[in-house]
């Protein structure tokens, strides 16, 4: 006569373990839900100007293998969830690497993005993983956005561990940016050859009219921060005062353009958002920048890798000094460039705001095919002198 079965008590112990091993590692989102999730409140944030803060928990400087033990796993996701709020939003940001937890709407918070108490509380409940505070501390960060600093330091340290979405999965796939970068290479030595005698002519003519050098340095500020120097024609006085052109960048950033454009100067004529009688431009100079020919020594950033021939144009740093948090997003996103959707669209008779716009336009609907329509459009704006000033 056969026993009737029975169910082994360490056997069902162990199944209802792993079930809730499994059920608690669902409960931390994937890693491209969280990265989602981080550029959609990174979107909140710049409308509401509430800051939310990322912290960020390294696994690989806990105890060796933890991160590939799920029931490690399953215990730190508890305390996770025991130590924080239902709205905080707790994932993978690298996958089985680094867990993050986005602690969003707040008022304020300090400087190293610290909460007080609800903080304290959490790294207690960390502590035992790990052998001293101090590989705690090199753990666990915590990173802010809007980046709390000062203005001028934004993009010269960007705090790039905001940004996973452009660090790591680029707008473009990898044999777009060859092919765009085959292009601009290409372009880029095609006009400096076959323009050679323009631009010696373009030389000898600004040397020739006023005293200085012919080319204009420049620092500017590219993409996540980089500073270079750009070159352009020289199209002022020798050493002239920047701080008009400084004041009036503000004015403009600050104002959207709505309070610093240039008058029309006849009925029905459209203001512009450019300073249209600088005194600091020669007579020449006025003539290049109305038909963008003060640009062609980009030509060699472009060669150098600093620039792209379609992009962004690239902010002075005392320009981004001035910028909202939405603004930021035009230098982060692409490689600056000589020309771009606005320069072909409004150049000097759109707003700031809607400069930044058609930057991050061109962003979501890059494509090869987009750059070559800007590159041919770019010499009919050049030559009909629309909105350049």
């Amino acid at each position: 006569m056969s026993r009737p079965c029975c169910s082994i008590p360490g056997s069902r112990r162990a199944t209802n373990t792993a079930e809730k091993i499994v059920e608690f590692e669902k409960r931390l989102l994937d890693q491209e839900t969280f990265h989602e999730m981080l550029i959609l409140e990174r979107r909140r944030t710049e409308r509401s100007r509430n800051p939310f803060v990322l912290m960020l928990i390294r696994l690989e400087l806990m105890y060796p293998g933890m991160s590939s033990n799920p029931e490690f796993i399953a215990d730190l996701t508890r305390k996770l969830f025991r130590c924080t709020r239902e709205t905080d939003i707790k994932g993978w940001y690298d996958d089985r690497r680094v867990v993050g937890l986005m602690f969003c709407g707040l008022s304020a918070v300090d400087g190293n993005g610290s909460r007080g108490t609800l903080d304290r509380k959490l790294l207690d409940e960390l502590r035992p993983y790990y052998h001293t505070d101090e590989a705690l501390e090199r753990s666990v960060s915590f990173h802010v956005f809007p980046e709390d600093v000062e203005p001028s330091a934004v993009f010269s340290r960007p705090d790039l561990s905001l940004y996973p979405d452009l660090t790591w999965r680029s707008p473009m796939s990898k044999s777009a940016r060859f092919a765009k970068r085959a292009m601009d290479i290409a372009v880029s030595l095609a006009v400096i050859v076959g323009f050679l005698p323009v631009l010696l002519a373009l030389s000898l003519l600004i040397k020739a009219t006023s005293k200085g050098p012919v080319f204009f340095r420049q620092e500017r500020v590219g993409r996540f921060g980089r500073r270079f120097v750009m070159l352009k024609y020289r199209s002022m006085y020798h050493k002239c005062d920047s701080r008009s052109h400084q004041r009036f960048m503000a004015r403009y950033i600050k104002a959207a353009g709505r309070e610093c454009a240039a008058p029309a100067e006849s009925e029905g004529e459209e203001p512009v958002y450019k300073e249209k009688n600088d005194p600091r431009v020669t007579p020449i100079g006025r003539w290049l920048r109305k038909t963008s020919l003060d640009e062609l020594p980009q030509l060699f950033n472009v060669l150098k890798g600093e620039m792209s021939l379609v992009g962004p144009r690239p902010p002075i740093a005392y320009e981004v000094e001035c910028y909202d948090i939405w603004h930021r997003r035009r230098i982060l996103e692409m490689k600056p460039g000589i020309t771009g959707l606005w320069q072909v669209t409004g150049r000097s008779r759109t707003t700031f705001d809607e400069l930044v716009r058609l930057d991050l336009k061109y962003t979501r609907e890059w494509s090869l095919w987009l750059d070559i329509k800007i590159l041919l459009m770019t010499p009919i704006v050049a030559i009909t002198g629309k909105g350049g000033y």
